[in-house]
């Protein structure tokens, strides 16, 4: 039973999911749409909204929060270009919005082992 059991395991080491997170994040907000598995975008989702939603408090307060803020991100993140376009490009884009910056849609299984493929995308608005 997995009650009260939080994330996502994805069969991996917590190196390797750590990685794959911070890889797929990255991904997402450089390209601003990504083809993958269900249950990665799933997994994934969260904490790319948070990362948000921490841009956009971050550039909202200005000062010592907004150093914080950038820092934090920083950490999450694998790119300082991307961490930039987080805070200059994406997070502007959302300042009126109070969540939901991304959409994931289904795509249908994948011809070599039937994963469920989806498409996990930031919300135009």
């Amino acid at each position: 039973m997995r009650h009260r059991v939080a994330g996502f395991r994805l069969n991996r080491s917590k190196g390797h999911r750590t990685a794959l997170r911070r890889n797929l994040i990255t991904e997402l907000f450089r390209h601003e749409r990504i083809r993958t598995t269900r249950a990665k975008a799933q997994a994934v989702r969260g904490e790319a909204e948070r990362l948000i939603t921490r841009a956009k408090k971050g550039n909202a307060a200005g000062g010592a929060a907004a150093v914080h803020a950038r820092r934090y991100v920083a950490a999450r993140l694998n790119d300082p270009e991307i961490v930039a376009k987080l805070f200059d490009e994406i997070s502007p884009r959302y300042q009126d919005r109070p969540g939901g910056y991304t959409r994931i849609v289904k795509l249908g299984p994948r011809l070599g082992d039937a994963a469920e493929m989806v498409i996990l995308e930031l919300v135009e608005e």
